[in-house]
C-alpha cells in the first residue's frame, strides 16, 4: 500500500503553510518530516488524518485497498491520554484485541513497573510520552504518524523509545516529525517545504 500526497498546498488566513507539497508514503519505510517551526509539519499530518482539509491537492491510496480512509497509529503533539486512567488502560482502550496483560507488558518495555496502574495524571511528562508511543503502536494501522514523539524524553529514554518504535512497527511505514536526527539514520529525511517528487503521476 502506497499513500501519496500530491501537490498538497494549505493556508491559513491567508498565509501559505504547505505549497505544491508532493511524497509517497510506501510500506516498509520509514520518513523523517523536517523544517523550521511553522513550516506545515503537523498541518501535513492533520491532512492525512482528515482532520484539516487541503485547499489544493490529493491524497491517494494506492495499490489493493479496500477503505477510503486511512488507519492510522498516531501521537499527537500533545499526549491526549485519558487522564484518570492508568497507563495500561490507556493503552488497552483502543483495540477491543487488547488485553490489560498485553497492554502491561507492552508498556514495560518502556516504563517502570510501579508507574503502570497509577492514573496517568501522576506521571512525569516523559512517562506520559511514553505511554503516547506504546498507546499508538497498539493501534491496528496502515500508517504511524508520530508528531514530535520525543518531546520530555532523556536521551537514553529516546534511544529506547526508538528501539520499540522499530521492533513494533514491523512493514508498517512510519512518518515522525521532529527538529532533531539523532537516532534515527533509518529514517529518509523529507523537506516540508520542498517535499519530494512523485515516482507516479
Amino acid at each position: 500500500m502506497t499513500i501519496q500526497v500530491d501537490s498538497v498546498s494549505k493556508s491559513f488566513d491567508g498565509k501559505p503553510v504547505l505549497t505544491d507539497f508532493c511524497m509517497e508514503i510506501s510500506d516498509g519505510n520509514s520518513y523523517l518530516l523536517t523544517g523550521p517551526s511553522g513550516s506545515g509539519k503537523t498541518t501535513l499530518l492533520r491532512i492525512l488524518l482528515g482532520l484539516e482539509k487541503a485547499d489544493f491537492g490529493n491524497i491517494r491510496l494506492l495499490g489493493d485497498y479496500k477503505y477510503s480512509s486511512i488507519h492510522a497509529g498516531t501521537v499527537f503533539q500533545e499526549d491526549r491520554l485519558c487522564e484518570a486512567f492508568s497507563a495500561v488502560e490507556n493503552v488497552a482502550m483502543v483495540s477491543r484485541k487488547l488485553s490489560a496483560r498485553i497492554a502491561r507488558e507492552a508498556l514495560e518495555k518502556l516504563l517502570p513497573a510501579d508507574a503502570l496502574d497509577k492514573p496517568v495524571r501522576e506521571l512525569s511528562g516523559g512517562m506520559r510520552r511514553r505511554v503516547a508511543i506504546v498507546r499508538a503502536l497498539s493501534v491496528p494501522s496502515d500508517v504511524l504518524l508520530f508528531d514530535e514523539p520525543f518531546t520530555g524524553l532523556d536521551a537514553a529514554n529516546r534511544k529506547k523509545a526508538i528501539a520499540c518504535i522499530l521492533e513494533e512497527k514491523g512493514s508498517t511505514p512510519l512518518v515522525i516529525t521532529g527538529h532533531s536526527a539523532e537516532d534515527l539514520s533509518f529514517c529518509h529525511p523529507v523537506d516540508v517545504r520542498k517535499g519530494v517528487p512523485l515516482q507516479m503521476r
